[in-house]
């Protein structure tokens, strides 16, 4: 495997920003969440495809990075469409779930951070997302490496989170509160329709 700056690896591809725009598009997306931001490429891509009064709560653990990118999305017109929170996602899924009204659910989420907690944040996501809304998962595929996940030669960082992601993909392929398909677009993007 080639080496690669970790950090350089961590924002979404132009391809899948327009695949996450039309997707919203299509579903007609008003309220999204976001878990891991980054420098915003997605967040961006996301609040450029909602309508006039379209919000989107955006987690992460690090404020510093979202405002590399934020000087973009206030040129854009789109910064008050985004509600930062710098938290843990985890804590923040809680307290949503513990607030939420049945009326007031997500149509959309966007998972793209700690890869460790995607099976945890599914299961507080489902009950966030309203049925069918839709839930993705970033870097499902990560790398090609969950078709060989025992090989020795792949770096630390491939490692810490390749075995959550074998997790994930096993339970989203038999979970029958949704109905998924995966798309090699960038480092593999798991799209899921919330059905019960």
């Amino acid at each position: 495997m080639a080496k690669v700056p970790q950090r350089a690896l961590m924002s979404v591809p132009p391809d899948e920003g327009q695949l996450l725009s039309l997707l919203l598009k299509a579903i007609n997306a008003k309220k999204t969440i976001e878990l891991g931001v980054f420098t915003g490429y997605s967040l961006l891509s996301t609040a450029l495809a909602l309508p006039s009064g379209g919000k989107i709560t955006a987690i992460d653990v690090e404020r510093t990075y979202y405002e590399i990118g934020l000087p973009f999305i206030q040129k854009a017109g789109v910064e008050d469409k985004i509600e930062f929170i710098e938290a843990e996602a985890l804590p923040v899924l809680e307290k949503l779930i513990e607030e939420v009204q049945e009326d007031d659910l997500y149509d959309f989420a966007f998972v793209d951070a700690d890869k460790m907690n995607y099976q945890n944040y599914h299961e507080r996501l489902i009950k966030l997302v309203k049925i069918n809304g839709l839930i993705l998962y970033d870097n499902t595929l990560w790398f090609g490496t969950v078709t060989d996940p025992h090989n020795p030669s792949y770096p630390s960082w491939i490692k810490d989170s390749l075995d959550s992601l074998i997790k994930l993909n096993k339970q989203l392929a038999v979970d029958p509160r949704i109905e998924l398909s995966q798309f090699c677009v960038g480092d593999g993007v798991t799209i899921c329709r919330r059905v019960a």
